[in-house]
């Protein structure tokens, strides 16, 4: 399988044979189900929905219902995953973490945490002014517009604004283990999100 959608369970810490302390993500995942499939022929491109997380059938309405085959409970999380080879696959068909038992290097996409509204020098790295009293320039982030030509702010001009609650994508991230019994897969380092957030784990792109 190329891809699956699992869930951040946390961070902890595993000691390898030679007693390192090596720093791990929990990655939780579920039974992905195969929901439907794309072909180069009806929609262009060759991929492949799997859905995660059932679903009450009274509380999903029919228009989300649609999209699900017969004899497929409706699921709660849906992600779609291109695939060269879609019709090695059927509806209906389940994968778990297995998948990724001969794979050494993953990648991980989630969304960040929000930070909300944030000053420069937190959401850019903005040194700031002295911190020296009666300087009046302490945490700002000075001018950003032009003088009399051309008279505005060019775009993309670093400001506050919001911060976090983005896409983030992290690559090449170690498989240290692969805990078939409890549907678990410790991958080295940090992902994005919050604890118990979804996450989308995909083979490796650079390392295979």
């Amino acid at each position: 399988m190329v891809g699956l959608i699992g869930q951040k369970i946390g961070m902890t810490q595993v000691f390898s044979e030679n007693g390192n302390a090596v720093p791990v993500s929990v990655i939780k995942i579920e039974k992905n189900v195969v929901i439907n499939k794309r072909t180069v022929d009806k929609d262009g491109y060759s991929a492949v929905v799997l859905g995660n997380s059932d679903l009450s059938e009274k509380r999903v309405n029919d228009v989300y219902k649609g999209q699900f085959k017969e004899g497929v409970t409706p699921k709660k999380n849906l992600k779609e995953f291109r695939v060269e080879d879609v019709d090695s696959l059927q509806v209906g068909q389940e994968f778990g973490v297995d998948a990724f038992s001969d794979i050494s290097y993953v990648d991980v996409i989630g969304i960040s945490k929000g930070k909300g509204t944030q000053g420069v020098m937190k959401r850019h790295g903005f040194h700031g002014g002295r911190a020296t009293h009666g300087s009046k320039f302490h945490r700002e982030h000075g001018s950003t517009g032009q003088n009399t030509y051309p008279a505005h702010c060019f775009k993309g001009v670093k400001g506050a604004g919001r911060m976090g609650r983005e896409r983030i994508t992290v690559q090449n991230l170690k498989v240290i283990k692969v805990d078939s019994t409890n549907s678990i897969i410790y991958v080295k380092g940090a992902i994005p999100g919050k604890n118990n957030s979804i996450v989308y784990i995909t083979q490796s792109v650079k390392k295979k």
